[in-house]
């Protein structure tokens, strides 16, 4: 049988979604993507790459690299949270309601990861 695209019930080989309410935030996904797409990136792109070099400068300045890595990490979690948007990949394998939640749960999982590197600061000391 063929499933939703959204929620991944069974339905028949010539429906593509199980109800209108499952169609309306499909494409209601599909618009927000498309209106935060290029805000997505540039975040996503400055604090992948800001973790790493806070990291980096925690060698030599612990209270300025590992401040710059936690709040990365606090920034791309929020960011998760707020504008879930998974690969296609996942969308495919996963059905998108399931894809969104899964994002969610990693950006929570990435806030606390940047909580525990500002936890680690006072650790040090």
């Amino acid at each position: 049988m063929k499933k939703c695209d959204y929620c991944g019930k069974e339905i028949t080989y010539f429906e593509q979604y199980c109800c209108e309410e499952c169609e309306q935030k499909t494409v209601e996904y599909h618009l927000k993507a498309e209106r935060f797409s290029k805000m997505f990136l540039i975040v996503n792109t400055i604090c992948v790459f800001g973790i790493p070099v806070g990291l980096f400068l925690a060698a030599f300045r612990k209270y300025i690299g590992l401040p710059t890595a936690s709040a990365c990490c606090i920034v791309l979690g929020a960011m998760l949270i707020a504008l879930p948007f998974p690969t296609e990949g996942m969308i495919r394998k996963h059905k998108l309601q399931k894809a969104i939640n899964m994002s969610r749960a990693f950006g929570g999982a990435v806030i606390a990861l940047g909580f525990a590197i500002l936890g680690l600061l006072f650790v040090i000391q």
